[in-house]
């Protein structure tokens, strides 16, 4: 089976980006045929020229879709795997695969389908006002906080909802935790029958880090609000242990640190693997959904508990009390006390570490995320040539 993975690259930098490029390197070293159509973001001049570049080809991106062709002539895929194609792919490439019957799966790795801003997150708080056809919402709350790219947001989802160029010619969905899943069966419009859940994986490895000697709590998501940092920082101002963030130098931050945060900045896998290992625990204080939890799973697979909100696709990633903990949302108190207590008890660390790196080998490695995605593949090169 022949397979083009498709993907827009976005300035911010996130996650999920990571999970793109380690799912098409796996796929290699597994034989798959491969070929890569990228978009990059990073491309478009930072001033108004690139923001209209980046608002109309949401809508018809006419020299990626071009492009895009070229390469199906050329390569003649089996199928299409497409992530993000917000802005400078455009969802037009659906049926155009439709056309030649290419089949198309895409991994749902925000709720883009349900939400303009992506993440039901507003004001510090879930917000789903924009369910139900209601995308103007996110105009009336100038959710990105800038009214051009609220409303190109806003009349994006409309018009693929519209169009139905999801639902259409998208044979398959992928999503990475059964919360997601869930959700997208009650809320996205497509048939639960073509939602398949497919978790990331992680490189597991040799050999687990020890967190009873781990020196620090942990926090390694993005700087943004939805990630709970604040949370995070209020609990350590609680507890008085040394609490200790990562930073990937090519990230944005878009919260205020206070001047005594201590912020470790990585500028590769070695960095972070170093600063996975050196922790007691990891903490994730989510206050959106989340879709997986990759830094979760990542610290897991090292033996490192997790300590995450009882929220989403967090509360689906943590057992709680079996090989991780999980605190009430938002209430730094509870996080100070959960933190505190893994902290204390290092037996209970090392044990929910063990477990976690158990769970880790058994669900989120490589051969198991290869066998479900050709799965999926074969169902949509089904559905396609039907």
């Amino acid at each position: 089976m022949r397979v083009l993975y498709a993907y827009n690259i976005h300035r911010g930098g996130n996650g999920s980006l990571n999970a793109t490029a380690a799912t098409i390197r796996v796929m290699r070293e597994h034989g798959v045929p491969v070929e890569v159509f990228t978009r990059d973001s990073r491309d478009l001049p930072k001033n108004f020229r690139g923001r209209l570049t980046a608002a109309t080809s949401a809508f018809y991106a006419a020299e990626g879709v071009r492009e895009f062709r070229k390469v199906l002539d050329s390569f003649q895929p089996d199928l299409v795997h497409v992530w993000d194609v917000f802005p400078l792919i455009s969802p037009w490439i659906f049926p155009l695969c439709s056309r030649r019957k290419t089949a198309v799966v895409m991994t749902c790795d925000d709720y883009f389908l349900t939400c303009p801003a992506r993440n039901h997150f507003r004001e510090g708080k879930i917000c789903t006002q924009c369910l139900g056809r209601r995308e103007f919402y996110a105009i009336l709350h100038n959710c990105r906080h800038n009214f051009a790219e609220s409303v190109t947001l806003s009349m994006y989802n409309t018009m693929q909802r519209v169009l139905g160029l999801v639902k259409k010619y998208v044979n398959r969905l992928v999503v990475c935790s059964e919360f997601t899943r869930q959700w997208m069966v009650e809320h996205s419009g497509v048939d639960a029958s073509r939602i398949d859940l497919v978790p990331h994986f992680v490189d597991i490895p040799e050999t687990p880090a020890d967190p009873g000697e781990g020196k620090y709590v942990s926090f390694g998501a993005r700087f943004v609000p939805e990630k709970g940092i604040d949370t995070f920082l209020a609990a350590s101002r609680i507890c008085h242990l040394p609490f200790r963030l990562s930073r990937n130098s090519q990230f944005f931050i878009n919260v205020d640190l206070p001047p005594d945060a201590e912020v470790v900045v990585t500028t590769g896998r070695k960095d972070l693997l170093e600063f996975y290992r050196g922790a007691r625990m990891l903490v994730m204080p989510a206050l959106w959904f989340e879709t997986f939890g990759l830094v979760g799973a990542e610290s897991m697979s090292h033996g490192i508990p997790v300590v995450g909100s009882n929220l989403g696709a967090t509360a689906c990633l943590i057992e709680d009390g079996v090989d991780g903990l999980l605190f009430e949302t938002g209430n730094p108190e509870d996080l100070a006390d959960k933190v505190t207590r893994l902290w204390n008890d290092i037996e209970l660390c090392r044990r929910l570490g063990r477990n976690g790196r158990e769970k880790a080998m058994r669900l989120w490695n490589a051969a198991t995320h290869v066998k479900a995605l050709l799965a999926t593949y074969s169902k949509a090169v089904a559905s396609a040539r039907a």
